[in-house]
């Protein structure tokens, strides 16, 4: 019942090649076999009449003679007594009728007729033509009607008939011939074209389906196969019947098949020995780095009692071993994801207070970079989420904002809603490209591939934020425009057991076309600056 609604037809139309080859079959042929029935049915028909008018012409013209004669060899006197057996001697019941009309007379009783058919029947036009000649034959086509019986279609024959033995008498002769054998004929033709076409039309949906069906039958199995090669079913080939073109296209659709397998599965051992790699180095350098970084903390210890030389060498060495553990920090988190052991824990936190923990955290820099940072966060933002993970996703979007904006103004904001929670950061720094929004979370991408940022970053933290969103069942969303900046937007359920239908902050911040250069410099000593609700940002 389901495929008479009305909505599946349109679906069928669109997606099936063979529903539209034979609708279109069927719409042709149709139109083609009706023009050719219609020319058919008109010859047909002109030459049925045209020939039916031959012969009675000729059988019309015998029976003037006859009746003229008879009329001539009349005593004058005795014609009127004579003239209904005369018109009635002319007439052959059933082929035809006789209509006699005494042109010089309006009375209606001098009329003479044969049978039922009734003298008004005469169309006026062919009446006017026969009493303005009186040499020729005038025919045409009209409705017999009778007295007593249904008219039926008929052909009307009339001329002037004069008497040579009385110069005051002319007539009007009439012969009314029936044309219902040829409507029966024209009908059971009618039929017949009709009965023909319709068989015609379904014989020829029934080869355009089955051609169709050849051609589609391998598309479909084609794109049935792929479907499945998509979904990781990589074993899935087509069947192979034959040698023609669709045995051809299996036969190399197939290679394709095997050569992706085998493709992809040198990816995924490639992929694989790299996790394992970067898991190992990992691990294998804990050992060896905390042993360097003990001398390290030794020399940094004592670099006071060193040649100035010597002691910006071990400073150098202790910022570099720093970097080296974040790095190293990275590459432990992400071989976690990639081995599926990261796991949560959970506690009901206010996104706010992870804000300020941050925010705390990066105060020299913001000190140093001489960004403003405004925050929209007029009301507690509560959710059920992993903070140590929360806080390193905004450690990682605030640093980047604050490494990229320029020393312009940053803004972030928070909001919530009855399923989840967001956080948004906003820079109007150098920005990214449209098509770059999902490349920065890739492994190792950065803007900048000079890689000259002070802060140095390795490539990792977005890509571990990413991840960090994915575990709470969230998503972190990317905007950028060249010149105007980046917006990230972080949105995580408040509660586990809620799967995320939307966000309450928008995917693009409310000035995305245009720079905000009205937030005025926070002073030195307070780098950030919290909003209430009822003021503008």
């Amino acid at each position: 019942m389901w495929r008479t609604h009305p909505r599946y037809w349109p679906d069928v139309w669109r997606r099936s090649i063979q529903a539209r080859i034979v609708t279109g079959t069927l719409l042709m042929s149709t139109i083609v076999l009706i023009l050719v029935g219609w020319v058919m049915m008109s010859q047909v028909t002109d030459g049925i009449l045209e020939s039916r008018r031959e012969s009675a012409q000729q059988e019309a013209v015998a029976q003037l003679a006859s009746l003229s004669g008879s009329l001539n060899a009349l005593d004058p006197g005795a014609i009127q007594q004579k003239l209904s057996q005369l018109v009635a001697g002319s007439n052959r019941p059933g082929l035809y009728e006789v209509v006699l009309i005494p042109s010089d007379k309006a009375d209606s009783n001098a009329i003479r007729s044969t049978g039922q058919v009734m003298s008004e029947s005469i169309p006026p036009e062919l009446r006017a033509s026969v009493s303005q000649d009186q040499t020729k034959l005038f025919d045409t086509y009209m409705e017999i009607d009778y007295n007593g019986r249904p008219s039926e279609p008929g052909l009307a024959i009339g001329s002037q008939l004069r008497v040579l033995n009385s110069s005051a008498q002319r007539y009007e002769v009439y012969f009314l011939f029936p044309l219902t054998a040829q409507k029966e004929t024209l009908d059971v033709v009618q039929r017949a074209l009709l009965t023909a076409g319709l068989l015609l039309v379904v014989l020829l949906g029934a080869v355009a389906w089955l051609v169709t069906r050849q051609v589609v039958t391998p598309v479909r199995m084609a794109r049935r196969i792929a479907e499945r090669l998509a979904a990781g079913r990589l074993e899935e080939r087509m069947q192979v019947r034959g040698t023609d073109d669709l045995a051809r296209l299996a036969v190399s659709f197939n290679k394709m098949a095997s050569n992706l397998q085998q493709q992809i599965r040198r990816l995924e051992e490639l992929s694989r020995l790299q996790r394992r790699f970067v898991s190992d180095v990992s691990h294998e350098l804990r050992t060896p780095l905390t042993t360097v970084r003990m001398a390290a903390d030794l020399l940094h210890e004592y670099r006071e009692d060193f040649d100035p030389m010597a002691r910006r060498s071990v400073e150098l060495l202790q910022g570099e071993l720093n970097r080296f553990e974040g790095l190293l920090a990275d590459l432990l988190e992400i071989s976690r994801f990639d081995a599926g052991a990261a796991a949560l824990d959970l506690e009901d936190v206010d996104l706010r207070d992870i804000v300020s923990r941050v925010l705390e955290n990066h105060e020299t820099l913001l000190e140093r970079k001489g960004c403003e940072v405004r925050l929209e966060m007029p009301e507690p933002c509560r959710a059920q989420v992993d903070s140590r993970r929360i806080e390193r996703i905004l450690r990682n979007l605030i640093g980047n904002a604050i490494e990229h904006s320029e020393g312009r103004p940053i803004l972030i904001s928070t909001a919530y809603d009855d399923e989840a929670a967001a956080m948004a950061v906003r820079d109007h720094g150098v920005g990214f490209r449209t098509e770059e929004a999902d490349m920065v979370f890739s492994r190792f991408w950065r803007a900048d591939p000079a890689r000259a940022r002070t802060t140095g970053g390795t490539g990792l933290g977005l890509s571990i934020a990413l991840e960090d969103a994915r575990l709470h069942g969230g998503r972190l969303d990317a905007w950028g425009s060249p010149g105007d900046g980046a917006y990230f937007r972080l949105t995580v359920p408040r509660r586990p057991d809620i799967t995320l239908t939307g966000s309450p902050l928008p995917a693009r911040p409310a000035d995305a076309v245009r720079l905000v250069t009205e937030l005025s410099l926070v002073d030195v000593g307070a780098p950030y600056q919290k909003l209430t609700g009822g003021e503008e940002s």
